[in-house]
């Protein structure tokens, strides 16, 4: 069992570059959940998705609270958990991207490459930075 100074070891240093990294990755979930929930009809050209008539914007909004909620995970085990936690949720979020891919290309199949590739990029850094994160000396 760790002791505290132990646990206090483990986590980022709010001084390091890695921790920057992270917490700026938060912060651009936090943005784009808050343009899903504000103007969802930018949300959706954003994610690659045409926009649903009516009540079905609740959807976009249902997207833009997931992506807030990640931000603000994100940002809360990053500040407040150890580096261990930061990379678990950083590895597993990888499935969200990676679904949104298969969401988009069962949408628009392969015709909207961009948006294929921004999930593609954005399960990339989920990845890259879970790696990163992983491997810096404690």
């Amino acid at each position: 069992m760790r002791d505290a100074s132990e646990e206090q070891i483990d986590r980022l240093p709010i001084a390091e570059f890695r921790t920057w990294i992270v917490l700026g990755l938060a912060l651009v979930f936090v943005l784009i959940g808050a343009l899903f929930i504000l103007v969802p009809i930018a949300g959706a050209a954003l994610f690659g998705i045409p926009a649903p008539e009516g009540i079905g914007q609740s959807y976009l909004r249902a997207i833009g609270f997931r992506d807030l909620a990640l931000g603000l995970y994100i940002a809360g085990l990053t500040l407040f958990a150890t580096r261990s936690a930061v990379v678990i949720v950083l590895a597993v979020t990888v499935l969200i991207p990676l679904c949104d891919i298969v969401l988009v290309a069962i949408a628009r199949g392969l015709s909207s490459p961009g948006h294929l590739l921004l999930h593609a990029g954005s399960a990339l850094c989920f990845a890259a930075l879970a790696i990163w994160v992983a491997r810096a000396e404690t």
